[in-house]
Order: structure tokens, then C-alpha cells, then sequence
């Protein structure tokens, strides 16, 4: 796992709108949707509420990794690439229960371990 570098968790607290989050399913189709219900966890975690998955869900539990694309109030891109996993219970599923609104079903949550940090074309880490 990669530690975001400052200038990513200072963009993070800037980002304006959903963030883009994609997947692969097994046969290597893509998959692309917005995700609103998010937030940092520790120095190399964003965490993402299951609300309405569903190739999403599948395609994570098949093992895809992934990337996140979030953009910032002043319209700085940052992607963030890594693995996935997905908790239904224990101390990160705890805590998404403590900050997702109750109006959403909040399946489980899922942890993108950051492996790779890149602003547009350079990458960061």
C-alpha cells in the first residue's frame, strides 16, 4: 500500500462533486460509476459506501482492482489506483455506519488500498 502524499490529502479535502470509481469484470469489461458516499480512511485507504452496487459489487468480489478519480474545486484531477476489498462487518464497516446517511442500506464497505497516486499524467507515488 502507498501512503497519499500530502498534496493528495489536502486535494481530497477539496474535491468537489462524486468521485469516479471503476472496476473490471473477469472477461476485462470495464465498469464505471459515481460514488457520493466516500471518505479517506487512515493515509492509504478511501473508503466506499455499497449503497446500490451491483456489477460494481461483482466485479470487486471477482477480484478486479481498480482505480478512483476525484476532481478538486479549483479542477485538479487525481486518480488513485489499487486493490479492493470488501467488508461487511469489523471496525471500517463500523466506522462507514457512523458517517453514511441511514437513508442508504450501506451493504458493506469497500476499501481501496491506494497502490499507485497519479495527478493527470504524473504520477505522485
Amino acid at each position: 500500500m502507498t501512503v497519499l502524499p500530502e498534496i493528495v490529502g489536502q486535494a481530497w479535502n477539496r474535491r468537489q462533486g462524486p468521485i469516479v470509481l471503476a472496476t473490471v469484470d473477469p472477461a476485462r469489461g470495464p465498469n464505471v460509476i459515481y460514488a457520493t458516499c466516500v471518505r479517506k480512511y487512515g493515509d492509504d485507504k478511501i473508503v466506499i459506501a455499497d449503497n446500490y452496487f451491483s456489477k460494481t459489487r461483482a466485479n470487486i468480489l471477482a477480484g478486479s482492482q481498480g482505480a478512483l478519480l476525484f476532481i478538486t474545486e479549483d479542477k485538479k484531477a487525481y486518480q488513485l489506483k489499487g486493490t479492493f476489498e470488501y467488508l461487511t462487518s469489523g471496525e471500517i464497516y463500523d466506522d462507514m455506519k457512523t458517517w453514511l446517511d441511514p437513508k442508504h442500506p450501506g451493504h458493506a464497505a469497500v476499501v481501496l488500498h491506494v497502490e499507485q497516486v497519479f495527478n493527470g499524467a504524473t504520477q505522485l507515488a
